[in-house]
């Protein structure tokens, strides 16, 4: 297969890519910064590119068999706009190119819900407030997104994985249509899952939780790490 990864250069878009050749496919990953992709393959093609400009979007997925994006985008207050102009922009060329499968990277926090196992803690505290307030701009995006997505007639899945974090290797993760009562997705599993995705017909128009089940980090960990940037 030829597939085209958008948001290749963030930490879920590389391991995808190498992934996917490690799979045997063609891989094109698109990046605004070409030079900073550390993969070099002969079946892969770094495409510099910018989701936001629909020009290079158009040529990025020409050819293409899937379409998989793994687009990132911090919490900020400004309004945020990359993932719905994004996938505005990749629908279009992929309804000029004729490309069917697509699958993005959402999240749980589009739609938070309690965690049997979590406590009053995250569930009536943490979660709201980074849903509601440290990444309303994001989620609020993320939803745009959906409903632009859903709305078409491609053959689209949306997936929402938990609280990302970085695990060596893949585990036997769970993927499930619908809400997962998992607090945590590692990348390399959630990059694992959009392979999946792209290779096999599961899930066509379904939103699908991705958790990880094993070694997971408590919370205080992932807020260290992956909120406050500290190790």
């Amino acid at each position: 297969m030829r597939i085209i990864v958008f948001g290749a250069n963030g930490p879920t878009g590389r391991l995808l890519a190498g992934q996917a050749l490690d799979a045997g496919h063609d891989v094109v990953a698109v990046t605004r910064k070409p030079e900073l992709f550390p993969l070099r393959h002969e079946r892969l093609t770094v495409f510099e590119g910018d989701v936001l400009q629909a020009d290079s979007v158009h040529t990025a997925v020409a050819g293409a068999d899937a379409v998989l994006s793994a687009l990132g985008v911090p919490f900020g207050k400004a309004e945020i706009t990359t993932y719905s102009t994004g996938v505005a922009n990749i629908v279009a060329a992929m309804d000029r190119h004729r490309v069917r499968r697509i699958a993005v990277v959402s999240s749980s926090a589009v739609d938070p819900r309690p965690y049997s196992e979590a406590g009053f803690l995250f569930n009536r505290v943490l979660q709201p407030y980074i849903s509601r307030v440290l990444g309303k701009t994001l989620y609020d995006d993320m939803r745009r997104m959906e409903a632009l997505l859903t709305a078409t007639g491609l053959d689209w899945t949306v997936v929402r994985p938990s609280g990302l974090y970085d695990l060596p290797a893949r585990t036997d993760y769970t993927m499930a249509e619908g809400h997962l009562d998992q607090r945590f997705t590692a990348r390399i599993d959630l990059a694992a899952s959009l392979l999946r995705l792209a290779e096999g017909g599961e899930f066509v128009r379904r939103i699908v939780g991705v958790g990880t089940t094993a070694d997971n980090p408590s919370i205080l960990q992932l807020l260290r790490k992956e909120a406050l940037g500290k190790s």
